[in-house]
């Protein structure tokens, strides 16, 4: 007799990030106040639009000048090197920082994005989504994914500059305004 085995169950993740995926100045893809830092900041909203107090963000980035980082070591803060990757947990108030630069196109006339990965409370799987920058209208505009959406979901990928020359990026996981996410399968 044969029998044919089923997969497992996806099982939500965490909630366990407290201890198990933070490491020292996760957050900080380069040192706060280093030449060309930016704070990236924003809060996880849920369905009804409460915030989120444990959840994690990865994000990965090209370098001011566009060019992906392509050697070990992102781990490792040493306080001057920009490593293009982080991750950074919410706080319980569902607020997220990153210290970054603004990432530069990677191919001429490219909107620059970051690229960003979320684990939460309830989701199986982690959820996938970018942050562009909002000032080169014209890339953004050309933008293969931002050009198949319609204006109001494509808000929601683009972050706000603010008047010190941070970003702010919220995410909204259900509901009005929810972000747009990516699946790629």
């Amino acid at each position: 007799m044969s029998t044919k085995l089923v997969p497992t169950p996806g099982q939500t993740v965490g909630p366990f990030y407290g201890y198990a995926l933070p490491f020292e100045k996760d957050n900080e893809l380069l040192a706060p106040g280093s030449p060309g830092s930016i704070r990236l900041q924003g809060t996880v909203y849920d369905g009804a639009g409460h915030t989120i107090p444990d959840a994690i963000l990865e994000i990965w980035q090209p370098d001011a000048e566009g060019k992906v980082v392509q050697r070990t070591g992102s781990l490792v803060r040493d306080g001057y090197t920009f490593t293009g990757w982080g991750r950074g947990a919410v706080g319980n108030s569902g607020v997220f920082t990153f210290t970054t630069v603004n990432p530069g196109p990677t191919k001429p006339g490219a909107a620059a994005f970051i690229s960003v990965a979320l684990f939460a409370r309830g989701l199986t799987n982690r959820l996938f989504t970018r942050i562009y920058l909002p000032e080169d209208t014209e890339a953004l505009a050309n933008d293969p994914l931002l050009s198949s959406l319609d204006q109001e979901r494509r808000r929601t990928l683009i972050a706000r500059r603010d008047p010190d020359g941070g970003l702010t990026w919220d995410i909204r996981l259900q509901g009005e305004g929810e972000t747009v996410f990516l699946d790629f399968q």
